[in-house]
């Protein structure tokens, strides 16, 4: 029953997930597998039966998944090869992270090359993108925020992190600082430091895979979080939140704030951090596929 319990531990559903199961390991697995079910590591697959990309007489929407700042689209690798192995269409998009206006308008210009019902996900700054991107396209059936901000019309990412996020810091100590051609006034490139990747940003991942992560990481221009958001698609559009606990920048009670007022259907994640999506990729697929599953 070892990594079960863990599983029921460490994970508290407000929502139903069906067509998901938990996967339980034999009372006779090793002790390093034991070692690892008590790491805060979550398991869950797609069930052997139908699942909602697969059921007949049932529409079959394309998962569209937009990171966040200071990643890429391999971020979502792991969310990807589960949506894939159950038969669902995925595209995993680039997310320019230069403006909020603009990179919205980026991902709303690839949501018009999607044919049928979309639910669409965001990771952290990607959050704010998908809020944006998803205002008046009667496309997209649905919204997932993955420890992600949700603002409402007139905020702006940077506001939205929680008092207690590991980013109220002075700018000099969280950031490599770098200009860029074509900026707006005072603009810059932000690429996290690696301190503060690997021991807020990517707290739950080993040490090894945090460093690697930081190395490559994709600056966000500061104009990503200092601009308005001019939309709040979560008013008109279902949605579901992935709360993880442990999320050092953006903190789990700013994260219920905006998923309370947005009405969503809430999944805690006892543990994790930031970059949830990576370190437990089936948790969070698990809440992808309730969302999915609404799509009539």
């Amino acid at each position: 029953m070892g990594e079960m319990t863990g599983i029921r531990r460490r994970l508290t559903v407000l929502a139903p997930m069906a067509a998901l199961t938990m996967i339980a390991t034999s009372a006779a697995a090793s002790s390093a597998t034991s070692a690892r079910a008590t790491t805060d590591r979550a398991s869950a697959t797609f069930t052997s039966g139908p699942v909602p990309c697969r059921s007949p007489g049932r529409s079959r929407p394309t998962v569209v998944l937009v990171h966040g700042a200071w990643a890429d689209a391999s971020s979502w690798n792991g969310e990807v090869n589960s949506l894939q192995r159950a038969g669902c269409a995925v595209r995993a998009i680039a997310n320019p992270l230069r403006n909020l206006t603009t990179d919205a308008a980026s991902v709303a210009d690839f949501l018009k090359t999607v044919s049928g019902p979309i639910v669409l996900v965001g990771h952290s700054y990607g959050g704010s993108v998908i809020t944006n991107a998803a205002a008046g396209d009667p496309n997209v059936k649905a919204l997932v925020y993955v420890d992600a901000a949700a603002p409402d019309v007139g905020e702006t990412t940077g506001r939205l992190s929680g008092s207690g996020s590991a980013l109220n810091q002075e700018a000099a100590s969280l950031y490599d600082m770098v200009p860029y051609p074509g900026a707006p006034q005072g603009a810059k490139d932000l690429y996290l430091k690696q301190r503060v990747f690997v021991r807020s940003f990517a707290s739950d991942l080993p040490r090894n895979t945090a460093v690697r992560l930081w190395a490559s990481q994709r600056a966000a221009s500061t104009s990503a979080f200092m601009t308005p958001s001019k939309a709040a698609a979560w008013k008109t559009i279902p949605s579901w939140y992935f709360i993880s606990t442990g999320d050092q920048i953006i903190t789990p009670a700013a994260e219920r704030s905006m998923a309370r007022r947005a009405r969503s259907k809430v999944t805690e994640f006892h543990g994790g951090s930031h970059l949830t999506l990576i370190s437990h990729p089936d948790a969070v697929t698990s809440v992808i596929a309730s969302a999915i599953e609404s799509v009539h």
